[in-house]
């Protein structure tokens, strides 16, 4: 792809979030914009051909970061396919290891993670930045849930039940045909009505903005004579608190969160003293770092799974069974064909009650024992390496979809006119946009040694990726000694990983489930990011009296498992 032609495509693509509620775009105005932490390295700059083979690969010897589908095959080792000449999706069986998994952390962090980011970004058109010109941010840059309180009962009155104080909730689902304590959002012809679409796009997603709905309508019933903005405010500060105390840890490691907090080291709440910020000094309130929002927090997307199981009751029809065990009850993240993946923005059917103790660890730990449970068992995040799995290479927003026409040989849905579908370049191709400078360069401005090219390695955090995995710079010469931000983030989790699997002394097995979490790039670019904002903003918890502590949990412990508990949920 020539340059010119590929700055067009830059500048064609089409509107993903576009807010068309005159009143929700009223509600979030522009607050602050996006800038470089490193203002001062230069932009990494990439030949155009090159991103594209390491989005997509150059064939069966150089595969790229968008991973071949699992598919069934015949005798002979050739797809099978359904009526519709589709190749029909498999997966690693739930009674059987699959060695992509992450046993460090739960695969509801993921979306927990996405609904965090819905809470501090949000660009109306999802254009890419263009160096030198800050985005809008029409989110307030600070964690106070307004992605779920929209502009508050005042404003918004259709979020929210008659009382004032407590949030609508749609139809009630079930498990097994059995009620459950889940709902569907509210809905008008399909569309949902809650303060951020974008919290529509999967129905994992989906139903994490609704257990934040459920869990602020039982502080409520717990509560009855706090007003909205008391319960707003006990809200947030518990989800802060979560954030700091059980999400960033599984992701960035203890030893980034205790040099950042130290007060964590001591056993005390995040609210307990200042914070050790270096990079982010300068940070002003809503501003939302460029290396966090186009780089680093788009980890997330290499940790999710093709495919889910939402309750051990969906268990799929007898064809299904018969012909498809392995995927037989779950559905992948995105599918072509209705009802078959966890495509959002529809009521989704009315069995599809999640059961959130196979996201989190609300029945017990999560560890490689649990795959004698089969369905019953916690379903893992994918380790962050530079593999995504091949559902996000068809994006279903950027697809076309219907008629045989749109669809390519293997019956995968071809792109828009003029749109990228696939996450990987989509990433790849923003952090060029925005300037952003060379994952080592920015490693170096942190003070650490740079990981060698030949380290930079492309697929999966494997054992078998151990063997054959290719080095950043087989992918095109303008990767030598530069990498994207993206990928090095990606990357360097991947080679930390790599180490202590060589390292250990034990078998396949034991190095596969391995977990992992960021390196120390990644997890400083991550952690601080997240502190700065609550740091910079005079309502969080981090200002909280410092004899303030979760009311649910244990203690100063409050997780995603308490909020669960709390809510009704588990």
């Amino acid at each position: 792809m020539h340059r010119r032609h590929f700055l067009k495509t830059l500048a064609s693509l089409p509107l993903a979030y576009a807010v068309t509620n005159p009143l929700q775009a009223a509600a979030f105005p522009a607050t602050g914009g996006y800038r470089s932490l490193f203002a001062s390295l230069p932009s990494a700059q990439f030949a155009e051909e090159d991103l594209l083979r390491l989005a997509n690969g150059a064939g069966p010897d150089l595969p790229g970061m968008s991973a071949a589908p699992e598919m069934l095959t015949d005798t002979d080792d050739q797809p099978l396919r359904n009526d519709a000449g589709e190749v029909i999706l498999s997966a690693t069986h739930e009674t059987e290891l699959d060695d992509e998994e992450n046993y460090g952390l739960p695969a509801g962090f993921t979306y927990l993670g996405q609904f965090a980011d819905h809470d501090i970004t949000f660009k109306a058109d999802d254009a890419f930045a263009v160096k030198g010109q800050d985005g809008v941010n029409h989110r307030s840059a600070r964690f106070d849930l307004d992605s779920l309180y929209g502009a508050g009962p005042g404003l918004q009155p259709s979020l929210y039940n008659a009382d004032g104080r407590t949030l609508a909730r749609g139809r009630a689902l079930t498990q097994g045909g059995r009620p459950s304590a889940s709902f569907d959002h509210p809905r008008i012809k399909g569309v949902a009505v809650i303060g951020d679409k974008r919290n529509d796009e999967n129905v994992l997603v989906s139903q994490m903005h609704g257990a934040f709905a459920s869990f602020h309508n039982a502080l409520a019933q717990d509560r009855p004579k706090a007003s909205f903005a008391e319960l707003r405010q006990l809200v947030t500060w518990h989800y802060q608190w979560m954030l700091l105390t059980d999400f960033l840890p599984r992701l960035c490691g203890d030893k980034v969160m205790h040099s950042l907090l130290p007060a964590l080291a001591e056993g005390r709440g995040p609210n307990f003293g200042r914070s050790h910020r270096t990079i982010t000094a300068d940070l002003r309130p809503g501003e939302m770092p460029l290396e966090f929002s186009d780089a680093a927090y788009r980890f997330g997307h290499s940790a999710i799974r093709s495919v889910y199981r939402l309750n051990a009751q969906m268990t799929g029809t007898a064809e299904e069974q018969r012909r498809n065990p392995a995927a037989a009850g779950r559905k992948f993240i995105f599918a072509a064909v209705d009802q078959a993946g966890l495509n959002g923005n529809r009521a989704f059917p009315q069995e599809w009650a999640i059961d959130w103790g196979l996201f989190f660890e609300t029945r017990g730990a999560m560890s490689p024992d649990q795959i004698a449970l089969g369905a019953q068992k916690v379903q893992p995040s994918y380790k962050i390496d530079t593999s995504l799995v091949n559902p996000l290479a068809f994006l279903p927003e950027f697809s076309q979809d219907g008629t045989p026409a749109a669809k390519t040989a293997e019956g995968f849905a071809k792109p828009k006119p003029g749109a990228i579908a696939n996450l990987a370049l989509r990433n790849l191709m923003r952090g060029q946009a925005s300037g952003l400078a060379s994952g080592q360069d920015v490693a170096r401005a942190m003070g650490y040694d740079p990981i060698p090219d030949a380290d930079l390695m492309v697929g999966k955090a494997t054992v078998d990726g151990l063997a054959t995995n290719r080095s950043i710079t087989d992918y095109g010469d303008s990767f030598q000694g530069q990498a994207p931000l993206w990928f090095y983030v990606l990357a360097e989790a991947q080679y930390t990983w790599c180490n202590r699997a060589r390292a250990l002394r034990g078998d396949d097995l034991a190095k596969n489930t391995l977990p992992g979490h960021l390196g120390p790039v990644g997890g400083r670019l991550v952690a601080e990011t997240f502190v700065a904002l609550m740091e910079l903003d005079p309502d969080s918890v981090l200002h909280a009296p410092r004899h303030w502590h979760p009311a649910y949990g244990q203690g100063q412990h409050f997780g995603m498992v308490d909020l669960i508990r709390t809510a009704g949920l588990g």
